[in-house]
């Protein structure tokens, strides 16, 4: 990391609110995302989860402890993500991965019952599949029709 990032997660908090409600998205990437926006309005079991460089929010991602891990996983102390986005103009300078690579020490620290990260990931998204595996994500072999076709489910064991 150079000296001039400093890159952290955060649980969503109102004071940036009005930020990441102007993050914008590519449509070539908005199509296996969401909008902070667009999620931003949490149920029970969800949490907002912010990607910060400096204070600021570069990157935002969901964090669910609702019935919806189901879909995925037999684990009960399993914990879905979604929802993982980079604002456009922060684009391209690795904040994903870094925020990605700070992700098991955050959710052993703020989810101590949690043992494993697990997500869904398109078949098209091959940028994403590359940014998983990258920090360790590993492919289960289960497979699920998703709104734009098929899905990957990829876990991550915490140590």
């Amino acid at each position: 990391m150079s000296k001039t990032e400093r890159i952290t997660l955060k649980l969503l908090s109102e004071e940036y609110m009005d930020q990441l409600y102007q993050f914008e998205l590519p449509e070539e990437q908005h199509q296996f995302t969401a909008l902070p926006k667009e999620v931003v309005d949490l149920a029970e079991g969800q949490y907002g989860v912010m990607i910060m460089n400096h204070g600021e929010p570069v990157g935002f991602f969901l964090l669910h402890q609702t019935d919806r891990v189901k879909e995925y996983t037999d684990n009960p102390h399993a914990i879905l993500l979604t929802a993982l986005s980079i604002d456009q103009a922060h684009q391209r300078k690795g904040y994903a991965r870094k925020g990605m690579r700070l992700l098991e020490d955050f959710v052993k620290d703020t989810f101590p019952e949690c043992d494993e990260i697990i997500l869904a990931v398109n078949h098209k998204n091959t940028a994403a599949q590359k940014l998983y595996q990258q920090v360790a994500f590993a492919d289960t072999g289960i497979r699920k029709e998703g709104p734009k076709g098929e899905q990957y489910i990829l876990a991550l064991k915490l140590r």
